[in-house]
């Protein structure tokens, strides 16, 4: 089964239009010289990101998109009519390549954010341009030059604080729809998130932050196995990885610190950038046990694993220690926020510095 996480797109900007060979004939003015005027210029085409806009869908339906020429000059040193640029609507969090070079060309990762893709070709000269104290009556004029044509690879990687990480059925989608109002199929058997689910978590007026539920990985997912390697790339933005681990797993023989040490291992093989963001450990299902027993299994997962960064013991299907979850990731995003936005300060007052 394909995935519409990635298209192919041919574009063609419009041509210049053709400039045009005339002359000034007016009473009393037998000789009044060349005034043809210039083509038009071509259009453009642009991607534009749209808030509305959430996959890549679209483009396995219509592939071929071209902008209008520019129309020809007129007498009398007129100009002719630039063609219309031709805008593109896209996911935000696109990245575009040309598929012919694969040189990067931009990374849309703002609503309304625009990139040129195709130039439009200038506009051919009228032969007004032509006019030399030798060549008084030029009939020379210019075709317009080609617009620019393009193919293009659209990859679309979500953008979000928070990346949900675990097998399948680990409790991903549980706990997305506990804490949000995206509402992902949840089900007792494997890869029921076949897309990656976005959510936006609220924790009070003017503090909220995005959660993104990739489906499942396995074991062999960076060399291409089960689903998650298709949307590996989406956890590339994230802020912080929250880690969800099934503390008592369908499987008798499963054991979950093993298959945290197979995930982060996927992870270094396939970014190893990625295997360094922030790891959050998030021990589920811990209303299948009673408190005393799910307190100690969770104590001896994180003592074999050494996790030492920040773990939790939740329970998604009941929302036991969800909020608590949410205020902490809340406060985290909040300050990885200010700390970004503090060095972008320094580096434009460092920038602006004579």
């Amino acid at each position: 089964m394909k995935f519409v996480d990635e298209a192919r797109l041919n574009v063609q900007a419009g041509n210049g239009g053709r400039g045009c060979v005339s002359f000034r004939r007016e009473k009393f003015v037998p000789f009044g010289g060349p005034d043809g005027g210039d083509g038009g210029l071509g259009g453009s085409v642009w991607l534009r990101a749209g808030e509305g806009i959430n996959t890549l869908a679209d483009f396995r339906i219509e592939r071929t998109y071209k902008a209008r020429s520019g129309e020809g000059g007129s007498g009398n040193d007129r100009t002719g009519h630039g063609g219309d640029d031709l805008y593109i609507a896209v996911p935000v969090g696109t990245v575009v390549t040309d598929a012919e070079t694969g040189e990067p060309l931009g990374d849309l990762t703002a609503a309304g954010t625009e990139l040129k893709v195709a130039q439009g070709g200038k506009g051919g000269w009228g032969n007004a341009r032509f006019k030399s104290s030798t060549n008084r009556a030029p009939r020379q004029f210019g075709p317009g030059l080609p617009g620019e044509r393009r193919t293009l690879g659209l990859e679309l990687k979500v953008i979000a604080d928070v990346g949900l990480l675990g097998l399948p059925n680990a409790g991903k989608s549980t706990l997305i729809r506990a804490l949000s109002s995206a509402r992902p199929k949840v089900a007792d058997y494997p890869f029921t998130t076949l897309y990656p689910n976005l959510g936006v978590v609220y924790c009070g007026e003017h503090r909220s932050f995005v959660m993104a539920d990739i489906p499942g990985l396995i074991e062999g997912a960076a060399d291409g196995a089960g689903l998650g390697i298709r949307f590996l790339r989406h956890l590339q933005r994230t802020r912080v990885l929250v880690h969800i681990v099934d503390m008592l797993p369908l499987d008798p023989e499963a054991d979950p610190v093993r298959d945290v040490r197979a995930i982060v291992a996927e992870l270094k093989k396939f970014d190893k950038a990625l295997a360094q963001k922030p790891r959050w450990l998030v021990i589920n299902k811990r209303d299948l046990l009673p408190d005393a027993e799910a307190e100690a299994r969770a104590a001896d997962i994180v003592r074999r694993l050494r996790h030492r960064g920040p773990r939790f013991l939740i329970s998604a299907a009941t929302g036991r220690g969800t909020r608590e979850l949410a205020d902490a990731l809340m406060q985290f995003v909040e300050q990885q926020a200010a700390e970004t936005a503090a060095a972008a300060a320094v580096e434009a007052a460092t920038a602006a510095a004579p």
